[in-house]
């Protein structure tokens, strides 16, 4: 599933009941009702990904996958709660190669949090910058809608 759909299935998740909060992450990332375990058609379903990238996710080494007597692919529950907050790190547009680094320091154990803690702080610091920028740019558009005598107000965008 392409990037784009993804960011529209979490806004739809999330709703326009105000801004979004810890409170909407945690909706988010609320996997009560998932199972112990699961195949790849299930989780890709789920988070509404591809099971190519779930693979992918597996061959990069962000996420370890057992394997059922069959060969079968089975996603434990840790592996889902994983692959939601590699999602949702995706979609905010950190590099596969950051997100590797990331999951090196969590499998390295508590001893790691300090420096995750910094790459957190600092993809913050950038997703925070792109929003500015993407202010930007929807002021421009609106500017424009309005020159060609369209409305551009908070309404109409």
């Amino acid at each position: 599933m392409a990037t784009d759909d993804l960011m529209i299935r979490a806004l739809e998740t999330l709703g326009d009941d105000g801004p979004l909060s810890v409170e909407a992450i945690h909706r988010l990332t609320d996997l009560a009702d998932v199972p112990e375990s699961m195949m790849i058609t299930e989780v890709a379903e789920l988070l509404d990904i591809s099971p190519h990238t779930l693979r992918y996710y597996e061959r990069a080494g962000l996420i370890e996958v057992a394997r059922a007597g069959n060969g079968h692919r089975v996603y434990s529950a840790e592996a889902v709660r994983r692959l939601v907050f590699l999602t949702r790190m995706r979609l905010s547009g950190m590099p596969m190669r950051d997100l590797q680094h990331y999951i090196s320091l969590v499998d390295a154990g508590a001893e790691t949090v300090p420096e995750r803690l910094d790459m957190l702080l600092e993809h913050r610091d950038t997703i925070r910058r792109r929003i500015r920028e993407l202010m930007l740019s929807l002021a421009a558009t609106e500017y424009k809608i309005a020159t060609y005598g369209g409305s551009a107000g908070p309404d109409d965008v």
